[in-house]
């Protein structure tokens, strides 16, 4: 980090530090990283996210880290700052949601503050503080909240639903110190409110966020991202940052100002990029969020397997053979006598039987 910023080593270290502390808190509290006896791995994997998240934001710059920041987190909430049904236009909304986000500031630069055991009175100044800052508050507004009956939202979602209710100042709470035990007198008075208490209630479950299946998902979006702008499909990376905030279709043709014949087509080609990066471009990366990677039989079940297995020319299981024993793309390619661009069309032929007979068509063909 040191060579990418310039700011005293004190600086860069004590922010080092805090990383390393965060990741070792989640780390702990995740029981799917505990019982996967890959716990410096994981360590590694989410410090190393943390730091690259801190570094585009430093690289971004105040102004522009700023607006790309605001944009993000307004986008997530721009369909739940009004109640169900409100007629408000996009104007409206823009109003709701730029105040909002700014008490959604204030109660994150307090996180910060507690989190990382910072002065009551700390503000971020210098620019690598600032980018630590909203880097940290994109990962607080994602955080994921267990809720009644296996559900599950992020923070931010909560707070907009809530602000939309026009709770009174009151009776809102922190869902954060809400499921954490009473530390000191000011917490042990906190807990005793009789909110927080009905809150505690409903979020004890709180204890099994998993903030490692966040950061696949994470990484996931950001490679799709990276991949649509790679191949000129701006129009399709706008329509993915809409979907994840699950806007309607007339919400999405408001904004992008679309036809529904232009959606269609857009919908079409989305879903045509899609497939290419999940099968051909990232299918490691895709398959190991979705837990069908080769380790997990790419998802099948033994029965499933079989069948995909009897499936497959001798050729074709060759190539399984040498991709589960993680040979590389080249050295494949020259045992079984193709070139490298041919063994990707191979393999991403084995994904799609795979993807078919693991969705019920058990009579899928390789072709």
């Amino acid at each position: 980090m040191q060579a990418q910023v310039k700011a005293t080593p004190k600086c860069v270290e004590a922010l080092a530090k805090r990383i390393a502390v965060e990741v070792e808190r989640i780390c702990d509290k995740s029981s799917r990283i505990q019982t996967s006896g890959e716990i410096k791995s994981w360590q590694m994997t989410l410090g190393r996210h943390r730091m690259q998240k801190c570094l585009r934001y430093y690289q971004l710059g105040s102004k522009q880290g700023r607006v790309e920041l605001h944009s993000n987190l307004g986008a997530m909430v721009y369909r739940h700052v009004t109640m169900s049904g409100s007629e408000l236009g996009f104007d409206a909304r823009y109003s709701l949601i730029e105040d909002f986000l700014q008490a959604f500031y204030i109660e994150a630069i307090k996180a910060f503050r507690r989190e990382n055991e910072l002065p009551n009175d700390h503000t971020p100044r210098t620019q690598l503080q600032l980018a630590e800052y909203m880097a940290f508050t994109e990962q607080y507004a994602k955080r994921r909240i267990n809720l009644p009956g296996g559900a599950n939202q992020q923070l931010i979602i909560l707070r907009a639903q809530g602000f939309a209710r026009r709770q009174p100042q009151e009776t809102t709470v922190d869902i954060e110190m809400a499921v954490e035990s009473a530390k000191g007198e000011e917490a042990e008075s906190y807990q005793r409110n009789s909110a927080v208490q009905q809150l505690r209630s409903q979020m004890v479950a709180q204890t099994n966020f998993d903030p490692s299946e966040e950061s696949e998902r994470d990484r996931v979006i950001t490679e799709l991202m990276k991949y649509l702008e790679s191949q000129g499909q701006s129009d399709c990376m706008n329509y993915l940052s809409l979907k994840l905030q699950d806007l309607s279709a007339p919400e999405i043709d408001q904004i992008l100002g679309l036809t529904s014949r232009q959606r269609d087509y857009l919908q079409q080609r989305f879903k045509y990029h899609v497939e290419k990066f999940a099968k051909q471009h990232h299918w490691q990366l895709v398959h190991q969020w979705l837990g069908a990677g080769l380790e997990q039989k790419l998802g099948l079940s033994s029965q499933q397997w079989e069948i995909f297995v009897n499936q497959l020319t001798e050729q074709q299981q060759q190539i399984l053979k040498l991709k589960t024993a993680r040979e590389n793309d080249v050295a494949i390619a020259k045992t079984i006598k193709c070139t490298p661009k041919q063994l990707q069309k191979r393999w991403t032929q084995l994904l799609e039987l795979a993807w078919s007979i693991r969705n019920g068509h058990t009579e899928a063909q390789t072709g």
